[in-house]
């Protein structure tokens, strides 16, 4: 028996995408969006200089080295980073979409144009995976993924999907936290 590989790879994350993590980010509020649960947190943050990460009216704290340990996040960061580095990073080198990157994206400073954007980005990357058929899966990932370039196609797409699951999970945690502060 043949296993269709593209099915159960988009399967994987679309259930969790619709069953737990979507319907859980109704509602959610720009003072959820960006709660900060202890001193420190990393978030996005209205611009005070060119010289910040993104463009447009919001930046995202942001440290490279990453500070250790490094710091709590807020929804805000937690949403940015799966926009930028988990899904629109890789639909702009992978399946044809406009390059995003930590200093030239326009962080959202709500949560209702964050969810849009993560729903508009979800669609693409679900798109992209359901367009890679059994020898596309097998292809090296290539250049865009640096010294992980050699690895099928596969294996980033399990990548992401791990990356999805466990920053979405992060989210829904601090929406839980938020409403038993």
């Amino acid at each position: 028996m043949a296993v269709n590989w593209t099915k159960e790879l988009t399967d994987q994350l679309d259930f969790h995408w619709k069953v737990h993590t979507r319907p859980k980010l109704e509602g959610l509020t720009d003072d959820e969006y960006l709660w900060e649960p202890v001193a420190g947190c990393w978030t996005v943050r209205p611009r005070k200089s060119d010289d910040e990460p993104g463009t447009g009216p919001f930046t995202i704290d942001f440290a490279f080295p990453e500070p250790a340990p490094p710091p709590v996040t807020t929804i805000a960061w937690r949403l940015g980073h799966i926009l930028v580095g988990v899904l629109g990073a890789r639909i702009g080198s992978h399946f044809g979409g406009e390059p995003i990157g930590y200093d030239t994206y326009p962080y959202p400073g709500t949560a209702a144009e964050a969810l849009s954007e993560l729903d508009k980005l979800y669609a693409q990357w679900v798109a992209g995976v359901q367009g890679l058929d059994e020898e596309a899966l097998a292809r090296p990932c290539g250049p865009a993924e640096g010294p992980y370039a050699e690895y099928p196609m596969a294996t980033l797409v399990l990548h992401i999907h791990r990356e999805m699951i466990h920053h979405c999970a992060e989210v829904l945690l601090l929406r839980d936290l938020y409403r038993s502060r």
